[in-house]
């Protein structure tokens, strides 16, 4: 006759009677109770010591800690699984700190009541925890650790984890760098030991697949720094290893975006199963957004890891019964109910919400690992990998911003400058125009070859002067531009030598040289020339998203460059040199032989302050095809074309303007050959006799008193001592 109202049902009662003391419950409350079969009613309680991190660089446990309660409380309600028994979590804030986790162990350990299993989370604290486990023969079950070094036996023997190693996405990342083309990657890591271990084992798969980490960077508590040499670097994947409030920390550096992030997470099953626990997951956190709870990607990993305790204490009971043992006679020094709890871990497999779980030899998880992209705000899946077989299944959802997959390294287009066209045309149209010229003069001075006043100026120098200066403005490489520099400077040089080296000696041995000898002249041009040719060897061509345009300027380029740039600048520079100081020691001299060295000489002067000034200012601009270009292009335009008219243009003014043509020479080709020759000589002999006047005047104004009418002036004297001379000399 007792009415029970609609909250007091069977089984909320046996749900909750374990959470408030019996006390607080009402008559009425008992009394429905009492009418009630629940399945808690004289269990015994089997108690498992875990460290939920709610704060610090990993915050698993705002998550992890409601799933793991979900577990405990459908375990505990079920009747197929640990009848006689209910299991009961004691649980702590590590605050992922090995530090404060060490005190807390220290409580779970020496505090009632006996804990069966200890449930740490966060890689640091599991191996503090795990290492210490075995002096009390405590079997430890972590969710959240995911270091590699918590896969050594030795170690730790009696470590379990349903979260895999960290080193289970390294094949997958792999494998990802392969798709996607990348053979250049960059690593930023928290100096930690889950992630360095994790990156020495990425290190040593992505050798072996032909990637290279170019950027190693690690960091404690500030990344700054390493971000900005991520940055310096030119680091474009990166793959990045730390907590959670260390990522914010990374991110917050990064200003402008530069990191493709790729999320690894453990697949989760669209399953009934695992939509329903999503779904009582997120009414336990209260409606929080489930990117901003710590954890919530392994929460999953926590509500099967207290599934997996209790499937593997429930496979035990049997065992330990022929025995004579139970699960509640479990303390620190009892190794047999370990050893069966051990081996019940082991052998584990079942399905759960983050999919198949069962361990390997090192207690790991074996799992698929699910890649997931940021999408729109949101993290989409793109595929999963599968690493007990190696496959990597692939949705083809991936988005990029561009056409595909970003570069792995900046991309260095190779772009040829070409000259400007306009430039090209004006400098060829000014320098046909040259050799156009050049070869009106070297028809001139052929043509005009027998007349005097030609032959004195040497003209076949003058010929090789013309034809080096239409070498040098037809010059399409560097060899001839060389050689058409040496045949006209030669033989301009060639001339003010010969001028320098006869006039400039002594009377006596000027008088021992009657005679030119042109032979010696053009051995000398030769001589300059073969020099030219000698230092030619064979030419070998050179050539020398997130994208750079890398100029390339296509020159041709000899073997030892720089040697051979330092020889032609040294011996052509020291013929400049050396012409500019036999131009200047000659300008006072007159000779018939050569009648335009001061002509010459002014050519180089020109040639030689044009040269000096170019060679420099291209290297500087050798990277600026126009610039250079133009530069030493004008420079040769303007040498050749003053070259040529101080050299040419007076000698025909002087023909037309006084008629010595060559129809007006003959006479000169048939008897001037003799009188030529003399020429010279006559020109010393009037000096002598000039010289000798010279004393005889000076002797005459001493005695000008004796003789004053008969030497009345200078000029009368001059004009009676000589007037048997027919070449005056004033």
């Amino acid at each position: 006759n007792l009415r029970v109202s609609s909250w007091a049902r069977c089984g909320w009662l046996c749900q909750n009677l374990p959470r408030r003391p019996v006390s607080r419950y009402s008559l009425t409350f008992i009394l429905t109770l009492l009418s009630c079969s629940c399945p808690a009613l004289g269990k015994k309680k089997l108690y498992i010591g875990a460290l939920f991190p709610m704060s610090g660089g990993w915050p698993g446990g705002q998550a992890c800690l409601p799933a793991a309660q979900m577990a405990l409380d459908l375990v505990n309600n079920r009747t197929d699984i640990l009848p006689d028994y209910e299991l009961e979590l004691i649980h702590y804030d590590s605050m992922c700190d090995p530090g404060e986790a060490t005190k807390l162990l220290y409580d779970l350990l020496y505090t009632e009541p006996i804990k069966v299993v200890l449930m740490p989370g966060c890689s640091s604290v599991s191996t503090l925890v795990a290492e210490a486990a075995r002096m009390w023969n405590l079997i430890v079950l972590s969710y959240g650790s995911s270091s590699p070094a918590l896969s050594n036996r030795q170690r730790f023997p009696t470590f379990f984890r349903t979260h895999p190693s960290a080193t289970l996405h390294n094949p997958t990342r792999v494998q990802l760098f392969q798709k996607w083309k990348w053979t250049k990657i960059a690593t930023i890591q928290q100096t930690t030991e889950v992630f360095t271990s994790t990156l020495d084992d990425l290190e040593e798969r992505v050798k072996e697949a032909g990637i290279e980490i170019s950027v190693r960077q690690s960091f404690l508590t500030d990344p700054a720094v390493a971000v900005k040499n991520l940055k310096r670097q030119d680091a474009r994947i990166i793959v990045g290893l730390f907590y959670e409030t260390e990522a914010r920390k990374v991110f917050c550096e990064v200003i402008f975006s530069f990191i493709y992030l790729l999320g690894f997470y453990l697949m989760i099953s669209v399953s009934y199963t695992s939509q329903e626990f999503l779904a009582q997951l997120m009414s336990k956190l209260g409606g929080k957004n489930p990117e901003e709870t710590g954890g919530f990607q392994e929460a999953p990993l926590a509500y099967d890891a207290v599934w997996a305790l209790a499937l593997a204490l429930n496979k035990t009971v049997g065992p330990l019964r022929t025995k004579g043992h139970r699960l509640e006679d479990f303390n620190y020094n009892n190794r047999d109910i370990t050893a069966e709890i051990y081996r019940a871990m082991n052998t584990s497999s079942f399905e759960g919400v983050s999919g198949h779980v069962v361990f390997d030899a090192q207690g790991s998880r074996m799992a698929w690992t699910l890649i997931e992209q940021l999408q729109g705000g949101s993290y989409k899946k793109i595929g999963y990998y599968d690493s007990t077989k190696g496959n990597l299944s692939w949705y083809g959802n991936d988005k990029w911003i561009g056409s595909g997959p970003p570069a792995d390294q900046t991309v260095v287009i190779e772009e040829f400058r070409y000259l400007s066209q306009k430039l090209f045309v004006s400098v060829s149209v000014f320098a046909g125009l040259g050799i156009l010229l050049g070869i009106v003069c070297l028809t001139f001075n052929i043509y005009n070859s027998n007349v005097r006043y030609i032959q004195n100026s040497q003209p076949y120098l003058n010929n090789m002067t013309a034809v080096g200066c239409m070498m040098s403005l037809a010059a399409f490489r560097l060899w001839l531009l060389g050689l058409g520099f040496s045949l006209a400077y030669g033989s301009m040089f060639t001339k003010i030598w010969w001028v320098h080296t006869v006039f400039t000696k002594k009377d006596e041995k000027k008088d021992k040289k009657k005679h030119l000898e042109p032979w010696k002249l053009y051995a000398t041009v030769g001589v300059l020339l073969a020099f030219s040719f000698l230092k030619f060897t064979r030419e070998a061509p050179k050539g020398d998203l997130d994208v750079l345009i890398q100029p390339l300027l296509e020159h041709c380029n000899s073997e030892k460059m720089n040697t051979w740039l330092g020889v032609v600048y040294g011996y052509k520079g020291l013929l400049l040199l050396l012409g500019i100081f036999l131009a200047y020691e000659t300008k006072s001299i007159s000779t018939e032989k050569i009648n335009d060295h001061r002509a010459v000489g002014m050519a180089i002067y020109n040639v030689a302050v044009l040269c000096m000034i170019t060679a420099p200012v291209t290297m500087i601009l050798s990277s600026q095809q126009d610039a250079s270009f133009a530069f030493a292009s004008l420079a040769i335009v303007f040498s050749v074309y003053i070259t040529l008219v101080v050299l040419f243009v007076p000698k025909m003014r002087r023909l037309i303007t006084r008629g010595e043509w060559q129809s007006d020479a003959q006479e000169t080709v048939k008897t001037g050959s003799s009188t030529n020759n003399n020429d010279e000589e006559k020109s010393r002999q009037l000096e002598r006799e000039n010289k000798e006047l010279q004393k005889i005047i000076q002797e005459v104004r001493q005695s000008h008193q004796l003789v004053p009418d008969l030497f009345s002036s200078e000029g009368q004297c001059c004009q009676l001592l000589s007037k048997e001379n027919r070449y005056w000399l004033s």
